[in-house]
């Protein structure tokens, strides 16, 4: 849970230009790569964080431009990275109008009343743990796995 809102911003900044650098390794061929037959998708699993975070932003009380669940997901990569860099501009933009009190207010989260800053927490969890799934679809899909906390074998 974040309690200091410098936090939030650090991680949360450190963590999308990860998410961004997985996302522009993408390529439009390659979006319907899955681990299996009928399963999250990398296309499906890009758009999902970027509506996932207009989402979470919605419940912590932010303005977060993104697009809405209904909208089906791109076939062009450009689109999604487009779509994802205005997420990350938004939260920019709106993190820094957070105050530390803010973030231990209560608001309606995914399950239920929680602390904004557990909420904004778990938007990163969240986002790592899709990001980690699409790091291994773009391995299985012949694709470089960018490094985003560490190398990778083609950095090797």
């Amino acid at each position: 849970m974040y309690r200091k809102v410098e936090d939030f911003i650090e991680d949360w900044s450190a963590s999308a230009e990860g998410t961004l650098a997985v996302m522009k390794a993408m390529t439009n061929d390659k979006l319907d790569q899955a681990i299996v037959e009928g399963h999250n998708s990398l296309g499906w699993l890009a758009w999902h964080l970027v509506g996932a975070a207009g989402a979470f932003g919605h419940f912590a009380g932010l303005q977060i431009e993104a697009p809405s669940s209904d909208q089906p997901t791109p076939k062009d990569v450009a689109e999604i990275v487009e779509a994802y860099e205005k997420v990350m501009q938004s939260y920019k933009n709106e993190g820094p109008k957070l105050t530390d009190e803010s973030l231990l207010e209560e608001v309606t989260g995914f399950g239920g009343p929680v602390p904004r800053g557990k909420l904004l927490r778990a938007l990163i969890d969240h986002q790592t743990h899709h990001r980690g799934q699409m790091t291994v679809l773009l391995r299985q899909a012949g694709l470089t796995v960018p490094g985003i906390m560490g190398p990778t074998k083609e950095m090797q």
